[in-house]
């Protein structure tokens, strides 16, 4: 397979390295000509100045059209502004990019079947790039058309892929693990308690499982890479902007500053405001709604906590329970 990488930004930049050097046919685009002639000048990774980059990288998006397969790899916010830019057809979309559109509520698989009717995977899992471009040892999961060929060329020594059936559910793991990475930066940033965030880890996997067996989703991918392995890295790693955010919440700033100033996007926070604005009135999301009252209504995390404490008492794993009970019969 021939890869197109659209966008280069530090994820986009380590799977094209990684690609390229286990002998595949790989191009990376920027989005604008000043950052392709700055990588291909430097030659290093945008995240990583020590580590090689020895990818070309393009601004003609047109080139694609000679490429087997379109990764996506630009912030969800900004895929459908790419997906307007590609005037032929594509053969397949392999996406890397984790959140939801806010305006819309989509994942990134129904914003490409807005245009474009051809293959689509879906790959994802506890996958800093800082750690994969020094190829430490990383598992993930890929699902959707083409699987099996993607586990095989993207497969080495220090990367992992297994193959996986859900693609609604590994979408869905990614976009709202972030969510939750922010609240377990903002436990962190208060003290770092150890009971209150294994307590918010182990209830945002139940919040994250609920919301997506809504929209049919197995509630056994979140016991896998894409689920909870993911939602564990991105609640502790340091490389984790998302829990870095939530972090400095915590300590005083001002959300929708930092959201500003941030060089880099933090998903969690578009996402938020995805899932309550679409989603709000449909499905019980306390965490994600407190999170939305944080950042874009300027609650304190403190009140947060104690409405997240003081909610009625309920059954553990309960809507989840009903739900495998009901689709066990079926």
């Amino acid at each position: 397979m021939k890869y197109f990488v659209l966008g280069a930004g530090s994820w986009g930049c380590t799977i094209a390295q990684l690609l390229k050097e286990n002998g595949h046919d790989v191009l990376l685009w920027a989005h604008s000509t000043e950052l392709a002639n700055r990588l291909n000048e430097k030659k290093k990774m945008p995240h990583l100045p020590d580590v090689a980059l020895d990818v070309e990288v393009v601004s003609n998006i047109s080139i694609g059209k000679e490429y087997d397969v379109l990764i996506i790899a630009t912030p969800v916010q900004f895929v459908r502004g790419v997906l307007e830019r590609i005037d032929y057809k594509p053969k397949c979309f392999l996406n890397l990019s984790k959140g939801i559109e806010i305006k819309t509520g989509k994942r990134v698989s129904q914003i490409v079947q807005e245009f474009f009717d051809c293959d689509y995977a879906v790959l994802s899992g506890p996958s800093h790039a800082e750690e994969v471009a020094l190829k430490l040892p990383t598992a993930v999961a890929v699902a959707g058309e083409n699987k099996e060929i993607f586990q095989r060329e993207f497969s080495n020594d220090y990367f992992r892929v297994y193959i996986h059936e859900d693609i609604v559910g590994i979408e869905l793991a990614g976009a709202l693990k972030n969510i939750i990475a922010i609240a377990a930066g903002v436990v962190d940033g208060l003290g770092g308690w150890d009971n209150a965030k294994a307590a918010l880890i182990t209830r945002g996997l139940y919040e994250i499982t609920k919301f997506s067996a809504t929209f049919g989703a197995d509630p056994l991918t979140f016991m896998g890479l894409a689920g909870l392995g993911d939602l564990v890295v991105t609640c502790n790693s340091r490389h984790s902007r998302n829990r870095r955010y939530g972090e400095m919440i915590a300590k005083g700033f001002d959300p929708l500053q930092l959201l500003e100033a941030s060089v880099e996007i933090v998903e969690g926070a578009y996402t938020c405001k995805a899932i309550v604005e679409n989603y709000g009135d449909k499905v019980d999301m306390p965490i994600t709604k407190e999170i939305y009252e944080v950042i874009y209504n300027k609650k304190s995390p403190s009140d947060s906590i104690k409405c997240l404490m003081s909610r009625s008492l309920k059954v553990e794993m309960g809507e989840v329970k009903e739900w495998l009970e009901k689709n066990s019969k079926d």
